[in-house]
């Protein structure tokens, strides 16, 4: 029995001898291992940053506006309008005549991993089509204006009655969060996509000529506006980013300057915009990898 006892000690000990080499041999290997390297993905990381310049183009929703001084106070109804993009040209690159185009302008700082704090310029351009009909309700005390509305309509087409535009522009001042998520992570090639919000006041710079006024061409805080965006990024070489983004919003300006003096005369109007934009930028202070 004693002899049974003491076989079965040394086996024993001799399995879990074994093991114990078994793992010793294992740990030592994994200590010769070569540490994996991943290529840090841009656009992601806590105190990364990101510039961009791109341009747009936009659509905008019919509106009501209301007009508001001495000796009136009416809205026009449905009032429709467009953007007005500037031909491919020079401009688009000429540092001096950047204010021509329909620009935006980006610059980004990630808060935490995969969320950036936004700030941004959306340069529209936002032209009232001149050559329609609108309803009208309200009253003129000037009979020659007053004339002009015929039946609860008045035809704008000869822009006496008035001509009515944001075109140096339609400036979107704004503040957005914004979400980031890795697509393709590759060695020269990264697609990152992000979705967010914003909010901003409204500074437009609005040619209005009303009842034959001089033109009143002022930049002025003029209302807030609010929206929601989503982008494609492609960057490549860790740092050369282009830039795809859509976004929609809603904008309300209820203090729009109509003339050139200080008079009380203002225009009110609300409406839905989309937009389109794309361009190029860069992401710096991307942290290297081993």
């Amino acid at each position: 029995m004693k002899k049974l006892l003491v076989v079965g000690l040394m086996m024993s000990s001799f399995v879990f001898g074994q093991k114990k080499d078994s793992l010793l041999v294992e740990n030592n290997a994994d200590l010769f291992k070569t540490p994996v390297s991943k290529k840090p993905e841009p656009l992601s990381k806590k105190g990364q940053m990101f510039a961009f310049y791109g341009w747009n183009r936009a659509a905008f929703s019919n509106s009501d506006i209301r007009f508001k001084g001495n000796g009136y106070d009416f809205q026009l109804n449905n009032v429709t309008a467009q953007d007005r993009p500037t031909k491919f040209g020079i401009v688009y690159f000429d540092p001096s005549w950047f204010t021509v185009t329909q620009y935006n302008f980006r610059i980004g700082y990630f808060i935490k991993d995969n969320l950036a704090l936004v700030l941004g310029i959306d340069h529209m351009k936002y032209v009232m089509d001149q050559d329609q009909t609108v309803n009208f309700k309200g009253h003129i005390s000037d009979p020659e204006y007053a004339a002009m509305v015929q039946n609860g309509q008045v035809n704008l087409a000869d822009e006496k009655f008035l001509t009515f535009e944001h075109t140096d522009g339609l400036n979107y001042e704004n503040l957005g969060l914004e979400k980031y998520k890795s697509l393709i992570n590759k060695k020269n090639v990264d697609l990152v996509w992000s979705y967010g919000a914003g909010i901003g006041f409204m500074f437009p710079k609005s040619n209005v000529k009303l009842f034959g006024n001089e033109r009143s061409d002022r930049f002025h805080v003029a209302g807030m506006g609010t929206d929601v965006r989503a982008s494609l990024n492609l960057v490549l070489w860790d740092h050369v980013m282009v830039r795809l983004e859509g976004k929609a919003g809603y904008i309300n300006m209820w203090d729009i300057k109509t003339t050139l003096n200080n008079k009380p005369d203002k225009a009110q109007q609300d409406f839905v915009f989309g937009q389109i934009m794309g361009g190029i930028g860069y992401t710096f202070n991307t942290k290297k990898y081993k």
